[in-house]
């Protein structure tokens, strides 16, 4: 069965990539925001997507990159349908201030609040009650279990992880995580609905911090911050040496910018808080690293207003 309406908590990054991406292909969806200063932050978001989609769109029609959360490789691409599906998504994205309101009928509620575990615990407090019985619960956290916070939904056997990757309409894959209570039809109908938005489901069949994705990808970046903060090299150099050296499209400052400052800034307190976060062959290889030292600089960076490129400024200006 199809999940129609869909609630995402959360318009930073990933929460407007994926409620966009939700309603591009079909879904009736909601943000929740916590105030009105966070829908000022989210709507240039959904701005943005709209233009980068188009893009996209226009790109593929003259046979440039493909973009497999927009349309099927290798099929006769409709630019008209595409552009016509835009235009309603864009239009019919919805941002709520008032919780009830918006997860109220909600087949499935994306969780995509910021990466602290006293967050995420307050504001499934606060959902718990008001949530539909049939609703499908589940977190785009990506570095915490959903273990730490099953007890907290009110419903642990339709409670599970959707990990998406950054720029969700190119790099379409969805990590589907379950935690030890979650029902087995619960986890089949994530992989269901991960397919239903385009995206390329990956079952976790293990509860692991940082997923796929991150378990390889949070050791590369925090190297990369780790030689910022002990004068090593510049940002710019050590993307260099990343980028030239293997021909990967980003370094990990660039990738910093993309995701948001505030996102390392929370992965750096969070490494320090949590002490299963990595395998302890990793973390024996991380205990030389500056973490009070990346801590002071990310904050600096977020006091300053520097919070990434949707900010306009990060570790690079744009």
């Amino acid at each position: 069965m199809e999940m129609k309406k869909v609630v995402v908590a959360g318009g930073g990054v990933l929460g407007s990539q994926i409620a966009f991406q939700a309603a591009f292909c079909g879904c009736d969806v909601t943000i929740w925001l916590r105030s009105q200063g966070s829908i000022g932050r989210t709507q240039p978001k959904i701005d943005s997507l709209k233009k980068s989609y188009t893009e996209a769109i226009e790109e593929m029609a003259t046979g440039g990159e493909w973009c497999r959360g927009i349309a099927d490789a290798g099929q006769p691409f409709d630019k008209a349908a595409a552009l016509d599906r835009l235009d309603k998504a864009a239009a019919g994205l919805k941002l709520e201030l008032d919780m009830a309101a918006a997860v109220k009928d909600a087949d499935i509620i994306i969780e995509s609040v910021a990466e602290n575990v006293e967050d995420k615990i307050a504001f499934y407090k606060a959902l718990a009650p008001l949530m539909d019985e049939k609703t499908i619960l589940v977190t785009n956290s990506s570095t915490l279990l959903p273990s730490t916070f099953a007890k907290f939904t009110g419903r642990a056997d339709k409670y599970l992880s959707l990990h998406f990757a950054n720029a969700i309409w190119k790099n379409n894959t969805a990590e589907v995580m379950a935690q030890a209570e979650t029902a087995p039809s619960s986890f089949d109908a994530v992989v269901a609905f991960a397919n239903q938005i385009r995206m390329v489901a990956l079952p976790v069949l293990k509860e692991k911090s940082g997923y796929l994705l991150n378990s390889m990808l949070v050791p590369f970046l925090l190297s990369g911050l780790d030689l910022y903060v002990n004068g090593v090299s510049d940002p710019q150099s050590i993307d260099k040496a990343w980028t030239l050296g293997t021909g990967a499209p980003r370094g990990p400052f660039q990738i910093f910018d993309v995701v948001g400052v505030q996102t390392a800034y929370n992965i750096v307190l969070q490494y320090q808080k949590v002490p299963g976060l990595f395998s302890p062959l990793l973390k024996k290889m991380m205990l030389p690293y500056n973490f009070k030292g990346m801590e002071k600089v990310l904050k600096q960076m977020l006091d300053s207003g520097k919070t990434g490129k949707a900010a306009g400024e990060g570790f690079y200006k744009y």
